[in-house]
C-alpha cells in the first residue's frame, strides 16, 4: 500500500504581487505527498481562481481517488481520473518525485533531460505607477537579470512601457496584459511594443476573445497563456498565436505537458514555460520543459519571504540547483 497525505500550505511573499487582476500578499498551495517503500515524493500545485479553483475543492477532487492512490494508481490512470488542472498535477508531479527519487535521481535526469546551462529565467516586474516599474526594472537588471516579465493591464500602457524602456534600454523584455486589453486599439498597442523591441507579448485580450487574434498582422510574436491548457487547445490557437505558455497547474502535470510540448512543437508553436506563484517544489517539478523552451518563467519562488528546503537559488536571473 501507499501511503498517501494532502495538505495546505499558505507562503506570504516578500512583497506584493500585482497584475490586471489584482493583488496578492500570499500564496496557498496544496501539496500532495506519497511514500512506498520508505522513499516519499511530493508534488505541489497552486489553486487559481481565474479557473475556478481554490485550495478546499483542489483537496476534494484529490480525496475523491485517495483509495485509488492507495492502491498504487498509476500516471495513466490518474490522466482519466481527474481533469487537467491543480488537483492532477499535485497528485502527478507527486508520482513524478517518487519515481524518480525511488532510483536516486532527479525528474529530469529520469527523463535523460540536460538542463539548460545557465538556466536563465524571466524575473517578473509588478504592475505599478511608470516610475515604481522603471525602478524595479532598473533593480533587477543592476542584480543581472537580463530577461525582464513586465505586467500590464489597460491604463498607462505607453507611460509604463517607455519609463521601463528608458531604465533599462538593453533589457529583453516579455509583455503580460493577462487578457485586459480588448480589440480597439490592439494593432497599436502592439506597434507601440514592437518600436520599445518588446520581445514577446503574452494573452493581451481574454480567452474567449480569441477570435480577433484570426489572421491579425502582428510586429511581435504573441504568446498564449490563459487560452492554452492541453493538446486539445491547440487546434485553437492556429492562425492567432505564435508561442505557447506551458504551466504545470494547467496541464495537469508533467504528464501531459511533455505531451504538449511535443505537439506545439511539432505544430509549429514556440514554447514558454511559466509557473503560477508557488515553492520551489513547483518549480523543480518543471525542469525537465526547460530544455525545449525559448523563454522560461519560472520565478515563482523569488517573490516567496521565505521557500522549502531544499530551496531553488536564484542569482543574476538564472536558477541556481544544487
Amino acid at each position: 500500500m501507499r501511503t498517501v497525505r494532502i495538505f495546505q500550505e499558505t507562503w506570504p511573499l516578500r512583497t506584493p504581487f500585482t497584475i490586471a487582476r489584482g493583488s496578492r500578499s500570499e500564496i496557498e498551495v496544496v501539496v500532495v505527498e506519497l511514500e512506498e517503500d520508505g522513499v516519499k515524493g511530493a508534488g505541489e500545485a497552486t489553486p487559481y481562481r481565474r479557473y475556478g479553483e481554490s485550495a478546499a475543492s483542489v483537496m476534494a477532487q484529490i480525496a475523491v481517488i485517495l483509495p485509488q492512490l492507495e492502491r498504487g494508481m498509476t500516471r495513466e490512470q490518474l490522466q482519466q481520473a481527474l481533469p487537467p488542472g491543480a488537483a492532477r498535477n499535485a497528485v502527478d508531479s507527486a508520482m513524478w518525485d517518487l519515481e524518480a527519487r525511488s532510483q536516486g535521481l532527479s525528474v529530469h535526469a529520469l527523463l535523460g533531460v540536460t538542463l539548460p546551462d545557465p538556466l536563465i529565467t524571466a524575473c517578473t516586474v509588478s504592475l505599478g505607477e511608470p516610475g515604481e516599474m522603471a525602478a524595479a526594472a532598473l533593480a533587477l537588471w543592476e542584480n543581472g537579470v537580463r530577461l525582464l516579465k513586465i505586467k500590464l493591464d489597460d491604463r498607462l500602457i505607453s507611460e509604463r512601457m517607455v519609463a521601463i524602456r528608458d531604465a533599462v534600454p538593453q533589457a529583453t523584455l516579455i509583455v503580460d496584459a493577462n487578457e485586459s486589453w480588448r480589440a480597439e486599439g490592439l494593432a497599436t498597442r502592439c506597434q507601440l511594443l514592437a518600436d520599445l523591441n518588446v520581445a514577446l507579448l503574452e494573452q493581451p485580450l481574454p480567452a474567449q476573445d480569441d477570435a480577433t487574434l484570426e489572421n491579425f498582422i502582428h510586429p511581435l510574436p504573441i504568446c498564449a497563456d490563459e487560452s492554452c491548457h492541453t493538446r486539445s487547445s491547440l487546434k485553437a490557437l492556429h492562425g492567432r498565436y505564435d508561442c505557447i505558455n506551458i504551466k504545470l497547474d494547467k496541464t495537469g502535470g508533467l504528464t501531459e505537458a511533455l505531451y504538449l510540448a511535443e505537439a506545439a512543437r511539432a505544430q509549429g508553436f514556440t514554447l514558454m514555460l511559466g509557473c503560477m506563484l508557488c515553492t520551489s517544489r513547483a518549480v523543480l517539478a518543471a525542469l525537465p520543459l526547460t530544455a525545449q523552451a525559448q523563454f522560461i518563467d519560472l520565478d515563482g519562488p523569488w517573490w516567496l519571504a521565505v521557500d522549502v528546503e531544499p530551496a531553488v537559488g536564484f542569482s543574476g536571473g538564472c536558477l541556481q540547483l544544487e
